[in-house]
Order: structure tokens, then C-alpha cells, then sequence
């Protein structure tokens, strides 16, 4: 059991990778996110076929899997863009506003009892955010993408939950690869005509990084969770996610040196976003102890 924790927390610290690598990269956001899609997709088909695991889908099926896909890719552009308008602490730290966003709209999506307290909790989050949007004008437009970032990423998360019950983990991640690469390659003509995008294929360092990127951060990471998942609660390891800002802005830290950027107003505000993932973790682990079986 120790081993699978420690295999748990491996891949929450490999999570904290991703911002530092989207800084590192020298490509555009949506060029970045294309390629990480394109090598995953085939690096994912190719680790199936040979397992001889690939599942036939019916078109309408990989029609559904492609449609989260894109929702993640659209998750990824907005993340990797709030860090090149900003730093890496800026965009970790929106997307703790997950919490927020998924208290508003999971309610309406699954149809179930909006919970106020989670809203609460979700606005001292909000309140972090804005002493952070205060202390430098320079990170606003990082602040607004990492906003919008964290809002996709809470609708992608609960679609994923509700069309990932009717498909094989595996199969469906190489589909929202391919649905993802499909959809960014009809979008981006158009976003280049509004953002130029420049280079459209990596240089130097940025093969490494990319390949890091996609062999251990998306196809290594979504396998270390599916090994974890098969011992380990999900709702223990969805709480152990909460540390992911937390390993991203670290490593910031020491590979940009971005300490020096942060005032006594950013810290305050950090302060208070880990005060509300605290009182969530505690609540729900209040809850699930009176409710065992997950039900209310």
C-alpha cells in the first residue's frame, strides 16, 4: 500500500511539471498544445495496437470522446497562454478555481442541489485571486486566461466524468487525444488570423521539453493514474491533486527564480486559496466518513 502512495504522489508531483514545461517551450499556446496532442495520439495508438488492446468504437461514440477532448485542448491553450502572459505561480494558482466554477456548474449539468458551502469556500479563492490581480498590472492578462483556463477545465472534468463511465479509460484518452489534435487543426487558422502564432514547429530545447512533456505529463501520467486508481480511493487521489499548484509553483520558484517577483500581497492571496482547498479537504472528508458509500 505505501508503494501505491508513494506511486500517487509521483504523479502529483509530474502534474506540477506541466506549468514549468509550458514556460519553457518557446511555442505559441495553441501550436504548443497541437503538438502535445499530435504526439500523444500517436505514441497512445501505437502502445495500444501492440498491447492489442484497441477497442472499436461506433463513429457517433468517438464523435463523444473527441468532444471532450476538445474542451481539454481548449483547457491546455488558455492554461499555457495565462503563463506566457504571466508566470507559472499565476497560472497554477487560477486554476484553483476549478473548485468555483465546478460548484456552479456541476449543479446544473448533473441536475444536483447546488452546494452553498463549496460556493463559500470557492469565494475565498476568489478573493485570493483578486489581492493577486492587484499586486502587479503586468499578470492581469495572465490572470483573465488563467480564469478562463480553470472555467473550461471544470466543465471538461465534469463531462469527463459522466461520457468516461461508458468507455475503456485507455481507448477513450488516445480518442480525446484525436479529437482534441482534430478540432485545435480547424481552429487555428482561424486563431492565427487574430494571434500570429509564429513558428509552427519546435526548436532547439523545445524537443526535449515537448517529449517530456508528452511521454511522462500526459501519456506516462494518465497510466500512472489508472495503476493508482485500481488501489487507491479516487476520492483520496482527487485530494491529493489539491498539492499540484503547490509542486508547479515550487519548481517555478527555483528554475525562474519567480520568488522575486511576489510581494506581500500575492502571498496573502495564496494564503487564503490553500485555507479554502483546506476547509473543502476537511468537509469532505467529514462527509464521506458519515456517508461511507459516497451517497448523501
Amino acid at each position: 500500500m505505501k508503494k501505491d502512495y508513494l506511486l500517487l504522489h509521483l504523479s502529483v508531483f509530474i502534474a506540477g511539471f506541466t506549468g514549468v514545461l509550458g514556460r519553457l517551450i518557446t511555442l505559441d499556446s495553441a501550436i504548443l498544445v497541437w503538438w502535445r496532442m499530435a504526439a500523444a495520439a500517436v505514441l497512445m495508438w501505437a502502445f495500444l495496437a501492440l498491447r492489442k488492446d484497441l477497442i472499436r468504437y461506433r463513429f457517433k461514440d468517438m464523435t463523444q470522446m473527441g468532444g471532450v477532448g476538445l474542451l481539454l485542448a481548449l483547457h491546455w491553450v488558455f492554461f499555457y497562454a495565462s503563463i506566457k502572459a504571466s508566470n507559472v505561480s499565476i497560472g497554477v494558482v487560477c486554476f484553483s478555481l476549478v473548485g468555483f466554477f465546478t460548484a456552479l456548474f456541476e449543479p446544473i449539468i448533473n441536475k444536483h442541489k447546488f452546494s452553498g458551502r463549496e460556493f463559500l469556500f470557492s469565494l475565498l479563492t476568489i478573493l485570493g485571486i483578486y489581492l493577486i490581480f492587484q499586486f502587479d498590472s503586468r499578470y492581469r492578462l495572465g490572470i483573465v486566461l488563467g480564469v478562463v483556463s480553470s472555467a473550461i477545465y471544470a466543465l471538461f472534468a465534469i463531462v469527463n466524468q459522466r461520457v468516461g463511465k461508458h468507455y475503456e479509460a485507455k481507448n477513450m484518452l488516445l480518442w480525446e487525444m484525436v479529437g482534441g489534435l482534430i478540432g485545435l487543426t480547424c481552429l487555428i487558422p482561424i486563431y492565427n488570423a487574430f494571434i500570429p502564432v509564429g513558428r509552427f514547429y519546435p526548436v532547439g530545447m523545445d524537443y526535449p521539453y515537448l517529449a517530456f512533456m508528452v511521454v511522462v505529463c500526459t501519456i506516462g501520467l494518465c497510466l500512472l493514474q489508472i495503476i493508482v486508481l485500481q488501489k487507491i480511493p479516487a476520492f483520496t487521489v482527487n485530494l491529493s491533486y489539491n498539492l499540484e499548484p503547490v509542486y508547479s509553483i515550487i519548481l517555478s520558484m527555483f528554475i525562474f527564480s519567480e520568488y522575486k517577483e511576489l510581494n506581500f500581497s500575492f502571498i496573502i492571496g495564496i494564503a487564503l486559496i490553500i485555507i479554502s482547498v483546506v476547509l473543502q479537504t476537511f468537509f469532505s472528508i467529514k462527509g464521506l466518513a458519515k456517508c461511507p458509500n459516497g451517497t448523501t
